[in-house]
C-alpha cells in the first residue's frame, strides 16, 4: 500500500484532491489518505501546499473549497503549460507590429503576462487589475503602469468587483491583451462572473482585441460566455486550432 502512495507524483496527488473537493465540496485528511494509500501526515502537507496557493481553505480535520474556487491561483495558472502559453506569446509576438497602441489593457492571465512581459511597453500606458503583473511590468522602465482596484481574491491574485469594472468607463484603450477559461464552439467563456464582467467592460472599450491562447483552452470548461470568438482581432495559439474554426472567419496565429 505505501508502495502504491510513493508511485503516485505529489501533484497528481495534489490534483485527484481538488477533484474530489469540486465533486464533494468538503474531504476528510483521515478519508484522504485511506483514498490514496498514503499517511495522514503527507495528506496534511499536501493541504497545506494547496492552501498556500489558493486552492482549498483548510477546515478542522480536512479541507473545504473555497468561494470562487472555479478561479485556479494565478501562481498555479504561470507553471501550467508554461512552454505552450510562451509559444503562443512568440506567436501573437510575431504579428504585434501590425497594432499600432499606445495604451493597452492587459487582463489578469498568465498567459496575457507571459507576452506582456517581452513586449516593448516604454511610453505606453498599462492597465491591468492583477497584481501579479503590475509587479512585473513595474520593472520596465518609461511605462504609465496603472492598477485597477476592487475587491482583491486571495486565490487569483487579482482585483475583481462592479467598482473595478465600473473603474474601466474612465479608460479606452488601443488594443486589449486577454486570455480565457475556454473557447467552446466558436465562443469564448470565463469560469467566474467577475472575470467576465470585468473583461466585457474592457473589450467594449478597446479599439483592438488580441487573444492569447494555449491549445488545452479548446477542450476546457467555462461557465460564463464572454464574445464569439470571432469578435477578436486576431487569436494567437500554440497549435492548429480545431478544424471546426479554421472557416476564415477568425484570424489565427499558430
Amino acid at each position: 500500500m505505501q508502495t502504491r502512495g510513493k508511485a503516485m507524483l505529489t501533484s497528481e496527488r495534489q490534483n485527484k484532491i481538488l477533484e474530489f473537493l469540486r465533486r464533494n465540496k468538503t474531504a476528510v485528511v483521515k478519508n484522504l489518505a485511506a483514498s490514496f494509500y498514503v499517511s495522514e501526515a503527507t495528506i496534511r502537507r499536501d493541504l497545506k501546499e494547496m492552501q498556500a496557493m489558493g486552492l482549498i481553505e483548510r477546515s478542522h480535520g480536512g479541507a473545504v473549497l473555497p468561494e470562487n474556487a472555479e478561479e485556479v491561483s494565478i501562481f498555479v495558472r504561470i507553471g501550467k503549460n508554461a512552454k505552450e502559453k510562451e509559444r503562443a506569446a512568440t506567436n501573437a509576438l510575431k504579428i504585434l507590429p501590425e497594432f499600432t497602441f499606445k495604451s493597452v489593457f492587459v487582463d489578469s492571465s498568465s498567459t496575457a503576462l507571459a507576452l506582456a512581459e517581452r513586449m516593448d511597453l516604454s511610453y505606453k500606458t498599462v492597465v491591468t487589475n492583477n497584481l501579479q503583473t503590475a509587479m512585473q511590468l513595474s520593472k520596465k522602465p518609461n511605462i504609465t503602469l496603472i492598477l485597477l482596484g476592487g475587491n482583491v481574491q486571495f486565490n487569483t491574485n487579482s482585483a475583481t468587483g462592479s467598482w473595478t469594472a465600473r473603474q474601466l468607463n474612465d479608460f479606452t484603450f488601443d488594443l486589449m491583451l486577454s486570455s480565457c477559461a475556454a473557447v467552446i464552439g466558436a465562443d469564448v467563456f470565463e469560469s467566474s462572473l467577475d472575470q467576465k464582467e470585468l473583461k466585457r467592460a474592457a473589450f467594449v472599450r478597446s479599439s483592438k482585441r488580441l487573444l492569447v491562447v494555449d491549445h488545452s483552452k479548446f477542450s476546457s470548461h467555462g461557465t460564463y460566455r464572454l464574445t464569439p470568438l470571432s469578435a477578436f482581432d486576431l487569436v494567437a495559439t500554440d497549435a492548429p486550432p480545431p478544424e471546426r474554426l479554421l472557416d476564415g472567419k477568425i484570424r489565427f496565429v499558430y
